[in-house]
């Protein structure tokens, strides 16, 4: 991997963080509200189709978040961030470091957030948390190895306004051909915490271009999960799409926060 082109993809993985999404909304409401989920009450699960619906002239309500940019975690160096213990373990004492309550959402979300990357990787699965941007490079380039690599990511429109509204897809959506593919999500926590995975196989990536009832067009990019055989059953995805682990593939819209780095061919 080129340095100058790692750095180049770093940068915009930063400003992409800067513009802020409701991922870490998401993934709280997960954890705080497991009837919300059921009953589709949140607007910001309204991104995961199977892929049957990818196809030119589909019509389907999606939910395109932003985020307050003040809410969006700060980042700390590596230096600091290594001196703060990272495990669900030392959940106590981390509460107490940062002066959250045991009994608050904030403490349930940094549970979740613990527990989910010390998860063991499923098969085939690539996955860590960076703690920061220093770490976010070092996995990163290491997953990769010296290959070159892009970065690929939604835009959304100027002056765009978040709702959930039905978007229909204007084009043929465009497969992203790329041998390795490794996302990496925001997640909740009291300083920056990006929780990236990949699979070695099973993965296809699109670009999809949308239009939204009020006339905003969005430039996507999605992904489908070919097999989801090994995933655990409780994953929210199971429950919003109403399909069993393994019997469908599954599909999700990436928000703007999002980062999809790829091995460039």
């Amino acid at each position: 991997m080129q340095e100058g082109t790692f750095c180049n993809l770093t940068f915009i993985f930063y400003f992409l963080l800067v513009l802020g999404s409701s991922y870490a909304r998401m993934l709280q409401s997960e954890v705080d509200d497991k009837k919300m989920i059921e009953t589709n009450k949140d607007p910001s699960l309204n991104v995961f189709f199977t892929p049957n619906d990818l196809q030119l002239g589909k019509r389907m309500p999606i939910f395109f978040p932003i985020k307050n940019i003040s809410e969006i975690p700060k980042p700390l160096p590596k230096k600091m961030a290594d001196k703060i213990p990272f495990s669900v373990t030392n959940l106590s004492y981390l509460l107490h470091f940062f002066s959250i309550s045991k009994d608050s959402p904030q403490a349930k979300a940094m549970e979740y957030t613990l527990t989910q990357c010390e998860l063991e990787p499923m098969e085939g699965e690539t996955k860590f948390c960076a703690t920061s941007f220093e770490s976010l490079y070092r996995s990163t380039r290491g997953f990769f190895g010296s290959g070159s690599v892009k970065a690929e990511a939604t835009v959304y429109p100027k002056n765009f306004k978040t709702e959930l509204q039905n978007y229909t897809i204007l084009e043929e959506p465009i497969k992203i051909w790329a041998p390795r593919i490794l996302s990496c999500h925001l997640m909740p926590y009291p300083y920056l915490v990006l929780y990236c995975h990949s699979q070695v196989s099973d993965n296809i990536l699109y670009k999809v271009i949308l239009e939204g009832e009020n006339g905003d067009r969005v430039k996507s990019v999605a992904i489908c999960h070919i097999d989801t055989s090994e995933w655990d059953s409780d994953h929210v995805v199971f429950r919003v799409l109403n399909v069993e682990p393994g019997a469908s593939s599954v599909c999700h819209f990436y928000p703007r926060d999002n980062i999809v780095f790829v091995s460039d061919v």
